[in-house]
């Protein structure tokens, strides 16, 4: 075997250059590292070359006879000593963590196990050469098209959504196309999301996955994609099935569509943990190169994994190399495909310190410092899933200015308000901004308000279903939350009761109102606006099958066009866009708005009215300060009422129009100086008729 010639040790991963490829990884705690080249057909190593070390622990060299198109993987030598956490075994191919393509399958054969089944003190001596990943070097991707204009943060509306689940079934796009990035990317996706008025679309993990062999058994595979394999490699399930297809090069296709229509791009990205899952896991790539060196290990037993994520391992982001790796990462989505934020999942994690403080969160942690400060990463939009399952892992609030965050505590609010009659106090506090967790350092745009995301029930069976129904996912309905402030509204999952079916239309329509209209950052799940249901799986993680995918065939149009009603009252009225939180009468203030929050016979809330058994009615008026910043502001108001019985209301002094209402009211109506509401229902009102129609079906 000869030696590669010295290359350069400060670009990782495969980076073709003048003369050939340069192959850079870093192994610390390895003795040798040995890059082996692969044939087209992925069984055939073609050559292996000893690479050269460096004292910064990178492996390197430059492959001279290398080019565009070659496979390639490593084989790391070094100890293999589990109870000091070292798994290096060079019989295993591992795959570079840097790939940008990757060539395989994983369908858990044990051949992918470092350690030998019967006796796992001892490696597996068995070579998986031919089956392991192989990475395929590739050329940098054209410039990406950049959105037009920067977002404008305040007017952001995140729509979450997964690539297959929103056009699998989707009948205007060409069967080749559905399920994959140029399906997203067609006239007909694209459409829908312009009409409902959405500026910002979330897509759940792009990158590459492995599944778990628990739901390979099971015939399941992990279709949320939150198990990692390659963060760099676009995800080809979600390639077309036109010849010649690429899924790297249709996910840029699909961002600079997405981009054309003005909307932003965040990608769902997961560094917590990786598809080697725990110490009885597939070895695909950091276990072999240099497990001490990549992921949090037990203390007490180096053998074992830290858990915090609940998927077997943890990264560790104090590493210098780890944290290069995923810094790295983050940039390639940036500069390649013109990305234009991130979340990230079970964020904490990434964030917890080292030696003794290794179980605490830290707002100055080596990821969030260094990302304040590169300078391609600190124009993104960065959200956090502010929870891991790690001790002290409820970190909602804690996240640096900048960053927005995952608020469930508005979920639960709103929740328990609308479908059980309980909080109006905490409802109060999650529409006016959260200012007990993100002021006074940052404004109410932190806070991502959401009732529904991927990780619950829809919308639909939130308002449908008492429990969950998860039995398909093998795990005899004990996953996914178990309190779920849902309601059935009578009947458990479907009903043709007209009545069960116009509290649930009812309930939804209050639940979409508050979150796209209140002070923060809204965010919707697909689907939910076209009355999306999974048929009460609550944690639908691994169907990929008509049960996740969006049935366009039966669509609630009706409530999808009230949802772009509410998107366009949005934009045309400055009190509901995300600036600070909204502060009552007589408090600073410093975005112009004024709340009081009033009774319904027109009375101010008093500090006890607020503690009253059951308080389940009130309006909330919002005044501009003068002067208010916002152009052309008017007064809004709030008319929220929760009871069985209807109520009549005591409107403010002034003249008033109704613009929504959860009642599903197709027009503006002008009201009197009362109205009576029939409960529950919530209406928004302004003091002027809008100037123009608030869908595109409307007439003046």
């Amino acid at each position: 075997m000869k030696p590669l010639a010295v290359g350069d040790p400060h670009t990782w991963g495969a980076t073709v250059c003048e003369g050939g490829v340069n192959f850079a990884l870093a192994a610390p705690g390895a003795q040798a590292v040995d890059l082996c080249l692969y044939e087209a057909d992925a069984l055939t190593e073609r050559s292996r070359w000893a690479m050269q070390s460096s004292a910064q622990g990178v492996w390197h060299g430059l492959a001279s006879g290398a080019r565009v198109g070659d496979l390639y993987g490593f084989r790391v030598h070094g100890p293999w000593n589990p109870t000091q956490g070292q798994r290096f075994n060079p019989a295993k191919l591992v795959l570079d963590p840097c790939a940008k393509e990757v060539v395989g399958h994983y369908a858990g054969q044990d051949l992918f196990l470092a350690h030998d089944r019967s006796d796992p003190t001892r490696p597996d001596a068995r070579d998986n050469g031919a089956l392991a990943f192989k990475a395929r070097v590739v050329a940098p991707l054209a410039p990406p098209r950049a959105l037009a204009a920067p977002a404008d943060p305040a007017r952001r509306v995140i729509y979450e959504l997964n690539v297959k689940s929103f056009t699998a079934l989707h009948p205007d796009i060409p069967p080749e196309l559905r399920g994959s990035y140029a399906g997203l990317a067609h006239p007909a996706a694209l459409a829908h999301l312009a009409q409902l008025g959405v500026n910002c679309v979330s897509l759940m993990p792009v990158a590459m996955r492995a599944d778990e062999p628990r739901l390979l058994a099971l015939g399941l595979t992990n279709h949320w994609g939150y198990n990692p394999l390659a963060w760099n490699a676009v995800e080809p399930r979600y390639a077309s099935a036109r010849p010649g297809a690429n899924a790297r090069q249709e996910l840029r296709d699909l961002i600079d569509a997405l981009h054309a229509q003005d909307i932003e791009v965040l990608l769902d990205v997961v560094y917590n943990h990786t598809a080697e899952s725990d110490e009885w896991g597939p070895c695909f790539h950091l276990r072999g190169i240099d497990n001490a060196s990549y992921y949090r290990l037990q203390r007490e037993d180096a053998s074992r994994y830290e858990n915090w994520s609940g998927c077997g391992n943890c990264l560790d982001l104090n590493q210098p190399i780890v944290l290069r790796t995923v810094m790295d990462s983050l940039r390639y989505w940036v500069e390649q495909f013109g990305v234009d934020g991130f979340r990230f999942d079970l964020a904490p994690i990434l964030a917890r310190g080292r030696a003794a403080d290794a179980q605490r969160f830290d707002a100055g942690s080596a990821f969030l410092m260094a990302l304040a400060q590169d300078p391609v990463l600190r124009r993104c939009a960065l959200v956090a899933e502010p929870w891991d399952i790690g001790p002290e892992g409820y970190q909602l609030g804690r996240f640096p200015p900048g960053w927005l965050e995952w608020n469930d505590r508005f979920r639960d609010a709103l929740r328990a308000f609308w479908l059980h009659a309980e909080g109006l106090g905490p409802l109060a506090t999650r529409l006016a901004g959260s200012a007990d967790l993100f002021a006074p350092s940052r404004g109410a745009g932190a806070s991502v308000n959401f009732v529904c995301a991927h990780d619950g029930f829809t919308l639909r069976d939130l308002v449908s279903h008492d429990h969950r129904h998860n039995e398909t996912n093998g795990e005899h309905n004990r996953d996914g939350h178990g309190h779920n402030l849902s309601r059935n509204h009578g009947v458990e999952g479907p009903s043709d009761d007209p009545l069960v079916e116009r509290n649930r239309a009812q309930a939804q329509r209050a639940l979409l109102m508050c979150t796209l209209l209140a002070r923060g950052t809204p965010m919707i799940l697909a689907g939910d606006e076209l009355g999306h249901s999974q048929g009460g799986n609550n944690n639908a993680y691994c169907q990929d099958n008509a049960s996740t995918w969006i049935d366009w065939a039966s669509v609630d149009w009706a409530l999808c066009d009230d949802v772009a009603r509410m998107l366009r009252l949005r934009q045309a009225r400055a009190a509901f866009t995300a600036g600070h939180a909204w502060h009552p009468a007589g408090a600073p203030g410093t975005d112009g708005w004024t709340a009081h929050w009033l009774g319904p016979d027109g009375l101010p809330m008093q500090a006890g009215d607020w503690h009253a058994p059951s308080p389940r009615s009130l309006m909330l008026l919002l005044e501009p300060r003068s002067p208010c910043p916002a152009p052309d502001a008017q007064a809004c108001l709030w008319l929220i009422h929760r009871e069985p019985r209807p109520e009549t209301f005591i409107l403010p002094p002034g003249r008033w129009w109704r613009h929504l209402s959860s009642e599903g009211a197709p027009t503006e109506q002008a009201l009197d100086r009362e109205a009576r509401l029939a409960g529950p229902a919530l209406w928004l009102c302004s003091t002027e008729p809008l100037r123009s129609p608030i869908h595109p079906s409307e007439t003046p």
